[in-house]
């Protein structure tokens, strides 16, 4: 009796650890959407320094999962560490930014190629309203609800590709190109980005592969175009 007691405390024991890192894990990444969207849209400025204690009173979110997202954003090289001076946010790099959107470009095939084929009906919906959702913020001017869909359709599509190595790897591309995008807004247009993510959400959501490569790749031309644009 003793040995079938002590399996049921085990048991609940487990589930409890595993239902405690869960938690963590999901509180990790509301802390990592939330810099992420303060870096994109230049609320934490290029070469600016981190202070743990102001973004805990920003966002309203502890020092651990703070720190662990930070810690991620100084992997990617969003965020960097300086020797005895603590965090500061990265600089914008535009003569490398062609170099990352062809880099970024491979990735978005190979992500949008893999949701076509697995993402569920659920997911293949929510694309297309994240997708008309940018279309209706583009028409109206509103670039904080046109990043906000834009960062939600990304959520969606990398959820259902079902490869986190690619996920993982783009990641930190995207926020530098939506930093870029943001920073240079002026030289941009938000109907032609809405329309490019549309023709990607609408393949992927018909589960054509060959349609949702060619979506990504017209939004990697926008981005191109865009970035030229800023330089010359």
């Amino acid at each position: 009796m003793d040995k079938l007691k002590n399996v049921y405390l085990n048991t609940d024991e487990k589930k409890f650890r595993i239902s405690e890192s869960l938690v963590k894990t999901r509180v990790t990444k509301v802390a990592y959407d939330v810099l992420e969207e303060m870096i994109a849209t230049l609320k934490l400025q290029p070469g600016q320094i981190i202070v743990e204690s102001d973004l805990i009173l920003q966002t309203g979110l502890g020092r651990t999962p703070i720190r662990e997202a930070l810690m991620r954003f100084v992997a990617s090289g969003l965020i960097e560490q300086l020797p005895r001076r603590g965090l500061r946010v990265g600089e914008i790099r535009i003569a490398a930014h062609l170099t990352l959107i062809d880099t970024r470009r491979v990735l978005e095939m190979l992500i949008s190629s893999g949701a076509a084929k697995h993402a569920n009906p659920g997911q293949r919906e929510s694309m297309l309203a994240c997708a008309s959702q940018m279309t209706l913020a583009a028409a109206k001017g509103e670039i904080d609800g046109y990043m906000k869909a834009d960062q939600n359709l990304d959520h969606v599509i990398h959820d259902s590709c079902r490869n986190p190595f690619a996920v993982q790897a783009v990641l930190p591309l995207i926020v530098q190109c939506r930093r870029f995008w943001y920073a240079y807004q002026y030289e941009g247009d938000l109907e032609q980005g809405a329309y490019c993510h549309s023709l990607l959400a609408n393949g992927i959501a018909t589960g054509d592969r060959s349609q949702a490569m060619f979506g990504a790749n017209a939004l990697m031309d926008y981005l191109e175009s865009f970035t030229r644009k800023v330089i010359e």
